[in-house]
């Protein structure tokens, strides 16, 4: 099978390398998975420099997200069978013609969902799935003030924010990235973030500051969340996109009184499984269901998987880019 294999953790996706690999047999317990559809995430392009938590031994093959239909099965599965469409995570890595992962880690494809937009969705909206209703437990009417809205797991908590009852500001520094977003997802209001956004959000607030403060992009936008938070606010730690690990005086949470909550969607599944499985069955029902619609940027073959990665790394994206090996 031709795989992406990253053979050295090097800066630029040095150390990628497209190759001609043994296709993979599944173990007891897991299935191989004809991949149809591949998303790329942020972390995919950390592990390909081991600037990501999680690092795998060298060489490994990146892609956390995949759907696809399942071509084997390993000893004692017997919960699928061979043709079933499925959606899930990869023990090897998505961006390959094929994969092998966990039977129990896989769930059967929304019959709503394209293979592109059901590999789209799973990370990005239990992320926000866990941010909104187990961190913050946002009420209907709350304020929640989104950045980095048109990237995966920004647009995804815009959806869902707007799902539960909240009123939405998106926040991004593109105006053309913004539009989109408005047409397409209706927010109750947009912030362009360039050039400061504490006023912007306090205005559109009625001076009170944002309920819920989602923030995967850290640095200056966290650094100035502090300061148009409401009382009582919950400032949510998805990630540092924009490179810089911020840090906060006590003080301002002492005043403010406001918290700053982490979020890590997958560990609080792992430390709570019995909320991690609720967690799960909720946001897939939601995508049965046609109530969230997680948006693809643009589908590129594996050949183009560099073009793929400069998307996210560029900021081209509004919603996912997606790999179809």
């Amino acid at each position: 099978m031709r795989a992406l294999v990253v053979e050295r953790l090097e800066p630029d996706y040095a150390g990628c390398e497209l190759k001609d690999i043994p296709t993979p047999d599944p173990r007891p317990g897991e299935v191989l998975v004809r991949v149809r559809a591949a998303a790329v995430n942020f972390p995919d392009l950390l592990q390909t420099r081991g600037e990501y938590q999680h690092k795998p031994p060298l060489p490994f093959i990146p892609g956390l997200e995949i759907s696809g239909v399942v071509v084997k099965l390993g000893e004692g599965v017997d919960q699928w069978k061979v043709g079933d469409e499925v959606v899930g995570g990869a023990r090897i890595g998505g961006f390959s013609e094929y994969a092998v992962t966990p039977a129990a880690g896989l769930r059967p494809k929304p019959e709503r969902l394209s293979f592109a937009a059901a590999a789209s969705y799973g990370a990005a909206y239990l992320t926000a799935w866990v941010a909104l209703t187990r961190r913050a437990q946002v009420q209907p009417g709350e304020w929640v003030l989104v950045h980095g809205a048109a990237g995966g797991v920004g647009l995804a908590c815009v959806d869902l924010a707007k799902v539960l009852g909240a009123r939405v500001i998106a926040a991004s520094a593109s105006d053309a990235k913004l539009k989109v977003i408005a047409d397409e997802y209706a927010p109750d209001a947009v912030v362009n973030v360039t050039g400061g956004f504490r006023e912007k959000v306090k205005e559109i607030t009625g001076r009170r500051g944002a309920d819920v403060i989602y923030d995967p992009v850290g640095g200056d936008v966290f650094d100035e969340s502090t300061r148009c938070i409401a009382f009582d606010g919950r400032l949510l730690v998805i990630g540092f996109t924009s490179g810089r690990i911020p840090t906060v005086s006590v003080n301002m949470p002492l005043i403010k009184g406001f918290s700053v909550m982490g979020v890590r969607a997958g560990e609080y599944g792992r430390q709570f499984p019995e909320k991690g499985r609720e967690n799960a069955a909720a946001v897939w029902s939601l995508a049965s269901e046609g109530k969230i619609r997680p948006r693809v940027f643009k589908e590129y073959p594996l050949d183009d998987w560099r073009g793929a990665f400069d998307s996210l790394a560029d900021r081209q994206v509004v919603g996912k880019s997606v790999i179809v090996p």
